[in-house]
């Protein structure tokens, strides 16, 4: 083994690129230089390499919560939040201590250790769902062979801890705030799954860094910049706005009726634990998306190389969150029918479309003649599934029946 001052010493350690996972190495060759046995160094170093993905986003979160609020209220003509600190920068501190300090309300009819445990099982899912994405070439968690598959399977632990939220409150409208969003997260997990199908079946693989590697060379050969992957990417994308409960869907916390769905009983430091839960579960489908369809941390041109990669994935996270900020500021929340209708009757239809339009462009050389096929393949059924969506949609002349005398 070599001496901890000639590895430390290695140029690749301290460059850009290595960066991220600079305290993971450094403390295995720490224990290592101290004759720690091989499994602790790895236990350790996995710790390490979690906290700081956990690090990064709980940072992320603070700052998106910020940067949001300005967000809107320059959409909206307004200042936003300009008190705590300069510009306001110290509004997320000051959040935080006031959900630390504030009274935790418990109902007498709940159930006292479910209504605990929920907003716990809602923030573990996207933690481990973030510790399997290719953030750099250098940095990947935890590389799964099986990471799509993974992060699907830990994804729908968040159904289950909204029920329990839901359930355990012992109210009437936590529960039926729990079974409203249960009902969209399902919905919409359908189509975001069967989008992912198309490139699996494209790439070959299930694993998140081969997916990011096959997609190098430049932008023209992301996902996003095929036929296919152009309506699967949208779809994608549309579904995760649901998927993240964010504007126009954010059903689950309509305020304007049922309260805060199944988070109205909680209080405090419960709250703003499905608050960070939600953001963290933005920051994972984002991240995804990113992964599958726009090239995950690859730069868009060539000679673009010297940049380090992570930069340009965290590049990229911020303008899908700023398309998610934009899109609240601009649209307003829709009808739980509408919701519905929009996931059964167009994008589950539109999703499964995308897999057979994925195997003519696989099978066909990916070149001219496969444009020519896929397109007409996908755009003809979306536009009729739109025009007799838009039919279904259009407001019907009121009949207004009065009372005789």
């Amino acid at each position: 083994m070599l001496p901890l001052a000639a590895v430390i010493s290695e140029p690749s350690l301290f460059s850009l690129e290595h960066l991220p996972r600079l305290p993971q190495r450094l403390v295995e060759l720490l224990l290592g230089n101290f004759g720690a046995p091989e499994w602790l160094v790895s236990i350790a170093g996995f710790l390490v390499a979690a906290g700081t993905v956990v690090g990064v986003f709980l940072g992320g979160f603070a700052l998106l919560s910020l940067i949001e609020r300005k967000t809107l209220a320059r959409i909206q003509n307004r200042i936003g939040p300009n008190r705590a600190g300069w510009f306001g920068i110290l509004q997320p501190v000051a959040d935080g201590i006031k959900m630390l300090t504030k009274e935790d309300i418990v109902p007498d009819k709940a159930e006292k250790f479910l209504h605990l445990l929920a907003p716990i099982l809602i923030v573990v899912p996207a933690i481990l769902a973030l510790g399997v994405i290719p953030y750099g070439r250098e940095w990947t968690p935890v590389s799964l062979e099986l990471g799509l598959l993974f992060f699907f399977a830990v994804g729908s632990l968040t159904e289950l801890s909204v029920f329990i939220a839901g359930w355990a409150s012992g109210s009437k409208f936590p529960m039926l705030g729990a079974m409203r969003a249960i009902s969209q997260m399902i919905s919409y997990e359908l189509p975001l799954i069967i989008t992912a199908l198309g490139v699996v079946m494209v790439s070959g693989t299930l694993s998140l860094p081969h997916i990011v590697e096959q997609q190098n060379g430049g932008f023209w050969h992301w996902n996003f910049f095929t036929p296919w992957g152009f309506f699967a990417g949208i779809l994608f994308f549309i579904c995760s706005i649901a998927e993240a409960n964010r504007c126009p869907f954010d059903l689950p916390e309509g305020e304007s009726e049922i309260v805060a769905g199944h988070m109205t009983e909680y209080s405090g430091f419960k709250y703003a634990l499905f608050f960070m839960g939600e953001y963290l579960g933005l920051f994972a489908i984002s991240a995804l998306g990113i992964t599958l369809f726009l090239g995950g941390w690859q730069a868009p041109l060539p000679g673009l190389g010297f940049v380090p990669t992570w930069i340009w994935f965290f590049g990229k996270l911020a303008f899908v969150i700023f398309l998610f900020l934009w899109i609240r500021g601009t649209y307003p929340r829709v009808r739980i029918d509408q919701l519905m209708r929009f996931a059964w009757l167009c994008m589950i239809p539109m999703a499964l479309l995308t897999l057979p339009a994925a195997g003519v462009w696989h099978f066909t050389g990916r070149g001219l003649l496969s444009w020519v096929l896929v397109v007409p393949l996908l755009l003809v059924p979306w536009v009729i599934v739109g025009v007799i969506f838009n039919k279904r949609l259009a407001a019907a002349t009121r009949t207004y029946t009065f009372a005789d005398g």
